[in-house]
């Protein structure tokens, strides 16, 4: 497991290209049978991705957090971004397909991830973050999801987006999760863009066809920065910064974040002309 450190925000504005990425974007997820990991000190979240193929992937590194087993004091949600799967939960199996999300307790000992077929593995990405109590385990798939559709073709940001872990879906302690999916000829995610001081957020970016690729801007509002993703990559954002992608093409990502509270439209608004 990768342990990366909490960021200043004043530190931050002197980051080169190279100091960005090794700070906040996360290269490699998708691992063939093994389980990758980051643990940031922002919030505490971990996000990493487990791709099985010739064997069952089970969840280890409780040790980094001085606990006995990964989830004794943390929840996590999954979601599936490639073929199918399945999730097994303390011996109860979860069949889980591609764009399907599965919320994990804390407490819940024992989780095995397998692909259903090894020429078209399962890519299970995960975000855990502390948990101060145990909810129920539960399966969401898209149609369990609030679904909102946003945007429009004139500023090439038409977009669905699906939220699954959030209070009006499941219950949780921190954690909110979901996916965005851009339509062809849609470029843009989050902008208009904004920041919200009380959470953080982590973004992974998927579907993106070959030679392409997006741009993540980040930074405060009127101090911009800018890291190249390209699929199945992730960036961390601060709660101070923005976080905006513009892609050579249309693309889907997660994002999940935790912090101060779960309500979703708790954004603190950036106007056009203040972005710099």
């Amino acid at each position: 497991m990768e342990t990366r450190q909490a960021v200043n925000r004043q530190d931050f504005l002197s980051y080169d290209t190279q100091r960005l990425r090794s700070e906040f974007l996360i290269e490699k997820i998708f691992i063939k049978d093994e389980m990758t990991c980051v643990y940031s000190h922002i919030d505490r979240i971990v996000a990493g991705g487990i791709m099985p193929i010739s064997s069952a992937v089970e969840i280890i590194g409780g040790q980094t957090f001085s606990a006995k087993y990964f989830l004794e004091r943390r929840e996590m949600g999954v979601i599936n971004i490639a073929g199918g799967g399945q999730i097994i939960a303390d011996g109860k199996t979860y069949n889980i397909n591609k764009y399907e999300c599965l919320y994990i307790a804390r407490g819940t000992q024992n989780v095995k991830f397998l692909s259903v077929d090894k020429n078209n593995p399962a890519k299970f990405y995960f975000n855990s973050v502390p948990a101060h109590t145990s909810y129920q385990t539960t399966l969401i798939d898209k149609n369990k999801a609030i679904k909102v559709d946003l945007g429009n073709k004139a500023e090439c940001n038409e977009r669905t987006i699906y939220k699954y872990i959030l209070p009006q879906v499941i219950p949780s302690c921190q954690l909110v999760m979901g996916l965005t999916i851009l339509k062809e000829g849609s470029v843009w995610n989050t902008m208009p863009t904004h920041t919200h001081e009380r959470r953080m957020e982590v973004y992974l970016y998927f579907d993106i066809p070959p030679k392409n690729l997006v741009f993540h801007f980040m930074g405060a509002p009127d101090d911009t920065r800018h890291i190249v993703v390209k699929n199945e990559q992730a960036v961390i954002s601060p709660s101070f910064s923005i976080h905006s992608g513009c892609g050579t093409k249309n693309y889907t990502f997660i994002w999940g974040m935790c912090g101060e509270n779960q309500d979703f439209d708790d954004m603190d608004n950036v106007d056009m002309e203040d972005l710099r």
